[in-house]
């Protein structure tokens, strides 16, 4: 699918579930964030129908997200019929990595082609403090789960404030390159803001070469990350939904008033 500025569209980030195990400063306040009532969170069966609508618009990417997609119930399902879609190229899924050493095997052999993990801090300490409790040895397990059943390759997300010079960047960096693992730093977002910028090492935050919607948890098809704009596939259909997103895509972002990331999909 082509957008109105000529943008070929193929990426779809599907959000599984507004859930998470973490409280990331960055991601949301230390008691969390309003819940959606489990009715209004799409069935497995309709996230599958949505990305069977988007195959058949030529999308080939899919990456699946949370919250942490992780803690969402039969997700190996999922992944496996995912995975026999036509023209599928890419199937990905992005998490905290804390569940992985359970889950790798199994999605593996359901389909999935590998993971980026979210690591912020190499430090115990600072690791808990980022995370608001989390054990950085259970992150680490997931990723040595990950590489022991040849999900490849293995992606850090690293959240940066400013720069990948920051101590803690420059430690996860330090610990990819001994791993053999590919580091994308993330510059901090705020969606209310506006807020984001181009993320070194991988495509996201460069607005003229966007190819991605997202499907957020409670069905609405977003063009664009920092916009207010969605659009139901509970009340369109996956199909026009879709369609109805890709010509609303903005030319550039600008800022999210009414969805939080975890719902979004990061």
């Amino acid at each position: 699918m082509k957008d109105s500025f000529g943008r070929t569209l193929d990426y779809l980030r599907i959000s599984v579930t507004d859930r998470c195990n973490l409280r990331c400063r960055y991601c949301m306040p230390p008691e969390g964030v309003p819940l959606l009532p489990h009715s209004e969170i799409l069935s497995l069966e309709e996230i599958l129908e949505t990305a069977r609508a988007a195959a058949e618009l030529g999308f080939s990417r899919f990456r699946l997200t949370g919250g942490e997609p992780l803690v969402r119930k039969d997700l190996p399902w999922l992944v496996e019929r995912l995975a026999g879609l036509p023209g599928l190229r890419d199937l990905a899924l992005t998490t905290n990595g804390i569940l992985l050493p359970g889950a790798a095997a199994g999605l593996r052999r359901a389909g999935l082609s590998r993971v980026n993990v979210s690591l912020d801090a190499m430090d115990p300490a600072r690791y808990a403090e980022l995370t608001r409790g989390g054990r950085l040895e259970e992150a680490l397990a997931g990723i040595d789960a990950a590489q022991a059943v040849g999900l490849a390759p293995v992606k850090l997300n690293c959240v940066v404030e400013s720069s990948r010079e920051e101590p803690d960047a420059r430690a996860v960096g330090d610990f990819g390159r001994a791993r053999g693992l590919e580091v994308r730093y993330i510059p901090r977002m705020d969606l209310r803001e506006g807020k984001f910028g181009r993320v070194e090492g991988g495509s996201g935050g460069v607005c003229r070469v966007c190819n991605r919607l997202r499907l957020t948890s409670n069905g609405r098809v977003k063009p664009c990350l920092f916009s207010d704009l969605s659009f139901s596939v509970r009340e369109l259909g996956p199909r026009a939904a879709l369609e109805a997103a890709c010509a609303a895509k903005p030319k550039a972002g600008a800022r999210c008033q009414t969805d939080p990331m975890t719902r979004i999909g990061g």
